[in-house]
């Protein structure tokens, strides 16, 4: 009698949440951007030749620099291995979302909000970095993804929504 091998338990990082397609243009922006970067050269050299297209040479080679060092930042700070799923997938990974969540809300102005979803990815004390430079990449994330500048910070009366 063989005894079966314990199968090892996905990461909850790389579980389905919901789908690219379901989010709006800067969160799905910067999932898409982020499987760039961690895919391969080729990916990366097709992520700047988009910089470029949507912001010349000379801009387009900081915005790419910079989103580049919010990415390696998350891996090299990270509480644990960023999960990613691969780039033809329509799935949104837990991992995934938290990042796209943590642009979303530094180019809404939600400070606050933006640390705590930084500390979700990186360090706790390595957070209000990872906060700040995903509000230097925000701006340029809105420009290259078409999406509107957000509302910034408006409080609503009630968080409730249905």
């Amino acid at each position: 009698m063989t005894s079966a091998q314990p199968q090892a338990k996905p990461s909850r990082g790389g579980i389905t949440v919901g789908t690219l397609s379901e989010l709006p243009p800067l969160e799905a922006g910067a999932v898409i951007y982020l499987r760039h970067w961690f895919s391969s050269a080729e990916t990366r050299a097709q992520m700047r030749r988009d910089f470029e297209v949507n912001f010349g040479p000379g801009l387009a080679e900081a915005a790419f620099e910079a989103f580049g060092y919010l990415c390696n930042f998350c891996v090299t700070h990270g509480r644990r291995p960023l999960v990613r799923h691969g780039m033809s997938c329509n799935c949104l990974g837990a991992d995934e979302n938290c990042f796209a969540n943590l642009l979303a809300a530094a180019a809404d102005g939600h400070e606050e909000d933006t640390q705590i979803l930084a500390s979700l990815i990186v360090q706790p004390r390595k957070a209000r970095e990872l906060a700040r430079l995903a509000d230097d990449c925000s701006t340029f994330l809105q420009q290259i993804t078409g999406a509107p500048p957000l509302a910034r910070a408006a409080h609503p009366m009630t968080a409730t929504l249905h």
